[in-house]
């Protein structure tokens, strides 16, 4: 078995042997905020600790391009620390990701102007401008068809390449986390109580058909469930087995992170 395969998956971080879990909610492009979190994460992290970013890195603030230059120097620090490894941190995909990668294959839409559009409104035309490249120009590529719209995600993907180390980042998302079955999982925006984690599909970062909030009932086995973003705007919230990791980075509040023990028990909290 190869170290990778022992460590990780495509699809889900595992953080086997956790002392603690920080989680790190919703940031949207808030290079600021986020730089302060790191410097007040930074006297508070130990050896053995993991790290979440609980997805919605980028998108709607202006600075999503800064913010993966800050997550990427933040951990070099924190792979600085005795006995850390690669995997002991983790990109979770949230809807601000999802949308980034979709908006490299518009080509391939039966609508590329209406969904476009419909990005636009949600937030990616934000995350295009902090790589230099103005969203409405996709709209004339859009009406001259398939080769103009490739050209001109190619043009996407050359900026975010151009920045070293954001491939990486992009690439090395995973759907969720989890401690073990009987520890914590670790989502982006939603979860379907009624589903299995295999059959979640989106649920993940879009909270289609989520009732993450109708109750504070455990999902399986598992201890605590987190989530980084509530598309409700209902704010940080601390259950027995739920609790949610938005402070409202992005829309005007404040970015939050949690530090949590593998059996659920909130650790310790920073807010930026």
């Amino acid at each position: 078995m190869t170290v990778m395969a022992k460590a990780t998956s495509e699809i889900f971080g595992r953080l086997d042997l956790a002392r603690r879990v920080w989680c790190v909610g919703a940031i949207h492009g808030e290079v600021e905020r986020l730089v302060t979190l790191h410097d007040r994460l930074a006297a508070r992290v130990a050896p053995g600790d993991r790290l979440v970013y609980l997805g919605n890195m980028i998108g709607r603030g202006p600075c999503s391009v800064d913010v993966l230059d800050e997550l990427l120097a933040f951990r070099r620090h924190f792979l600085s620390f005795r006995g850390a490894e690669p995997w002991d941190l983790v990109y979770l995909r949230g809807a601000q990701e999802e949308m980034w990668m979709k908006l490299a294959q518009l080509q391939f839409a039966p609508n590329p102007r209406e969904v476009l559009s419909w990005m636009l409104s949600q937030g990616v035309g934000a995350t295009l401008r902090s790589y230099g490249i103005e969203p409405e120009s996709g709209f004339g590529h859009c009406r001259d068809g398939v080769l103009a719209i490739t050209r001109w995600t190619a043009r996407i993907q050359q900026a975010v390449h151009d920045h070293p180390g954001h491939d990486e980042i992009f690439y090395g998302l995973r759907r969720y986390a989890l401690t073990g079955r009987d520890g914590l999982l670790l989502v982006s925006a939603g979860l379907d109580t009624g589903r299995p984690l295999s059959e979640q599909r989106d649920t993940f970062w879009w909270d289609t058909g989520s009732n993450f909030r109708a109750g504070d009932e455990p999902y399986g086995e598992f201890r605590l469930v987190v989530r980084g973003f509530d598309r409700t705007g209902g704010g940080p919230a601390f259950g027995r087995h739920r609790a949610t990791l938005d402070g409202g980075c992005g829309f005007g509040g404040r970015l939050l992170a949690a530090c949590f023990t593998p059996e659920g028990e909130l650790a310790d909290r920073v807010e930026a």
